[in-house]
């Protein structure tokens, strides 16, 4: 991805959340100098990924397969320090932009339409190779258990969640014609340099051509 793409992407969002009212943490808005000057009480931030995140999944195409995230807590597995538990992100999902199909080994997590469009949801069960299994499964939705069979689709409206256990497979996008969706995720403890298992191969940090400076530095660009 350009960084220019990047930077618009990050305007953009910041003038979405505003639509919602939401607000980010004040160090949200720091420039890279004014980031590189918060000291060592500013520790949790670096060491557990807080912050903005954009990724096109390492397949140059983020409008089709791309999403924008910004960590607002989280806890650290590798931290003996650590005591948080815990992680809550804010995403952006677009008409048609794909998530693709990934689980996670650790990580429990509710997904939550916080507004906008609608969000759909495709699920599958996993089998012991991490395949998709042909087996029917259960979901949570805002409490109520629901059966869904291999690759149904979830449609998410406004104020509605669902719960995404350990070991299951999860593809979302922002359904066509319903607008943009304002996202929610809180969760056990978020890893995204292991706890992460993609179905097709993809990465999940982009590559970067730096062809303007920074307006904001991403959570994997901390030093």
């Amino acid at each position: 991805m350009k960084r220019s793409e990047i930077n618009q992407l990050m305007k953009e969002a910041v003038e979405f959340f505003e639509l919602f009212n939401f607000k980010l943490p004040p160090w949200g808005y720091y420039s890279p100098a004014q980031s590189k000057l918060l000291g060592p009480d500013a520790d949790e931030i670096r060491k557990n990924m807080l912050g903005w995140d954009i990724t096109d999944f390492g397949l140059g195409d983020f409008y089709h397969t791309g999403l924008l995230l910004f960590t607002i807590r989280n806890g650290n597995y590798n931290d003996p320090d650590n005591k948080k538990t815990y992680a809550e992100k804010i995403m952006i999902v677009r008409e048609e932009q794909i998530t693709p199909m990934h689980f996670h080994n650790l990580k429990m997590e509710d997904i939550i339409n916080r507004g906008g469009g609608n969000l759909c949801i495709q699920l599958y069960l996993s089998d012991e190779n991490d395949e998709l299994s042909d087996k029917p499964g259960k979901v949570s939705v805002d409490g109520v258990i629901r059966e869904f069979n291999p690759g149904d689709i979830v449609t998410l409206t406004p104020g509605e969640s669902i719960t995404l256990e350990q070991r299951l497979y999860h593809k979302f996008w922002g359904e066509k014609g319903k607008g943009t969706v304002l996202v929610g995720e809180v969760s056990q403890v978020n890893d995204d340099n292991a706890d992460n298992v993609f179905y097709d191969k993809c990465g999940r940090f982009p590559a970067i051509e730096e062809d303007e400076p920074p307006l904001y530095l991403l959570c994997s660009e901390y030093e």
